[in-house]
């Protein structure tokens, strides 16, 4: 798969190309690129690094090394939004009512995966991505450029929730979660190609989130939701820092590994 990824990369053409035109022969120039690709592979260089493009709830997006790989598991925080948003704008005895449009703030955007499918799914919120790195938040802008939703989000470059102001509805986050005790879990190439300050928290994995919470509780409205990407290793712990919120929920990935947290901030 990845040496036809690859192939269709360096040729400039899709899968129903390469199937179409068997007899296709690559030219010097074309030969040269493609070894040269096959090589940073042969390396372990992920392949979305080599292209400098992978796909996220239907939008591809560029990465390059400066940011966190978008993966399928991480479309469960949008679900778990879109869900919600039903609920924040209920206006029901569990929920204030909600008037304007909806205000989201996804924390350590990286490439903007989160904020973009989220901008994409609600065209009338007001929608904040922060991230610590200048070269993450540039790669986020040439995204939400690319998508013609450079107007739509507004980035800050900030640790975590340290400025864009209070009265969110969804704060959101694929924070670092992995604990420096579980490296030798990790594949190798994230270990070794993949932002390490973006994959890893710190000792335990909860280092982040434990900062997370409590500014994203300041951040939310009353009975505003924050929804993050978490590892089975940290659920216990993410739940136990949640314990003053209300709803709390681990949702699981396909392979029932829990994946995503969702907690509410009390109305009083």
């Amino acid at each position: 798969m990845n040496a036809e990824l690859l192939l269709t990369f360096t040729l400039g053409c899709d899968r129903a190309y390469l199937f179409a035109h068997p007899e296709r022969e690559l030219t010097v120039d074309e030969q040269s690129r493609y070894d040269a690709a096959l090589a940073e592979r042969a390396r372990g260089v992920p392949a979305q690094y080599i292209t400098g493009h992978q796909e996220f709830w239907g939008l591809d997006l560029i990465v390059s090394p400066a940011v966190l790989i978008p993966r399928p598991e991480t479309e469960h925080v949008i679900e778990s939004v879109l869900e919600l948003a039903g609920v924040v704008g209920s206006g029901g005895q569990e929920c204030p009512p909600h008037t304007g449009p909806l205000r989201i703030i996804d924390v350590g955007t990286g490439s903007g995966c989160i904020a973009l499918a989220l901008a994409k799914e609600f065209p009338d919120a007001e929608i904040h991505a922060t991230d610590i790195s200048s070269a993450a938040l540039e790669v986020a802008r040439a995204n939400a450029a690319r998508h013609q939703l450079e107007s739509r989000i507004h980035f800050h470059e900030m640790d975590l929730l340290a400025g864009p102001g209070a009265g969110f509805d969804f704060v959101v986050s694929n924070p670092p979660y992995v604990g420096e005790s579980e490296v030798d879990q990790v594949q190798l190439e994230v270990r070794k190609f993949e932002p390490h300050n973006a994959v890893f928290a710190g000792p335990t994995g909860v280092e982040v989130i434990v900062r997370l919470i409590p500014q994203a509780h300041a951040a939310l409205r009353p009975g505003g939701w924050l929804v993050t990407e978490i590892s089975g290793t940290i659920a216990d712990a993410t739940t136990g820092l949640l314990r003053d919120w209300d709803d709390v929920r681990i949702i699981p990935d396909l392979q029932s590994i829990p994946r995503v947290v969702r907690a509410r901030k009390p109305l009083a």
